[in-house]
């Protein structure tokens, strides 16, 4: 669905929901439609990027998304909530190759640059990134939506860090089809997280970080 669709959706419906999930679908709304009207690969993927963690609504600080395990259960809760099945089309219907790609590149695999930085304990992210593959096949195989999602956002994760910290040049042409790819899958998932938040807006979300005074 598209930002005006949703956004017709929420005001009809916003006078039911508790001021949590309010908030943070107001927000993630707000960006959603900024990501739309950008026309540059960079931007709109940061802007994505700020909807979907507006949606979440969790400080995660400088903490590297694989490893937050309440992302984790964030993505697992929608995907066992998502009666229309929107996650599951997108990840094994609609871009299943992307997303194989994009777990298949090692450029987007936080430890092959902490070894290029020479951060220790990371010289032996062969083995490491072998190991995530095998994980994400062995999530492949089984349809594990949830943990297929996970894994994606490992991934997304780097390149947003890339991006935001001025690691990559604007409009580079090294990380283009990564960022093609990355911007493909969640300008659709953003909106597909949205929309189950909403199917759900009964459920327990908790409270919008930096809430409005």
């Amino acid at each position: 669905m598209s930002h005006d669709q949703l956004k017709a959706r929420q005001r009809a419906e916003r006078h039911e929901h508790a001021e949590g999930i309010a908030l943070r679908i107001h927000r993630a709304l707000s960006w959603l439609k900024r990501s739309e009207m950008c026309d540059d690969e960079d931007g709109r993927f940061i802007f994505l990027w700020i909807a979907f963690n507006a949606a979440y609504a969790n400080d995660l600080g400088e903490q590297r998304v694989g490893e937050s395990r309440l992302l984790r259960e964030f993505l697992h809760r929608l995907s066992d909530l998502d009666g229309g099945r929107r996650l599951y089309d997108l990840v094994w219907r609609q871009y299943s190759e992307s997303i194989r790609l994009l777990l298949n590149n090692q450029y987007v695999f936080q430890t092959y640059w902490d070894c290029q930085n020479r951060v220790e304990g990371s010289e032996d992210w062969q083995e490491r990134f072998a190991a995530a593959r095998r994980a994400a096949h062995a999530a492949l195989a089984q349809q594990d939506t949830g943990t297929v999602l996970a894994i994606v956002f490992q991934r997304l994760y780097t390149l947003r860090n890339q991006l935001v910290h001025g690691g990559a040049t604007w409009g580079s042409s090294v990380n283009r089809e990564q960022l093609r790819d990355a911007n493909r899958i969640m300008g659709d998932l953003v909106p597909a997280v949205i929309e189950i938040m909403l199917d759900n807006a009964q459920e327990h979300w908790g409270d919008a970080c930096y809430p409005v005074h």
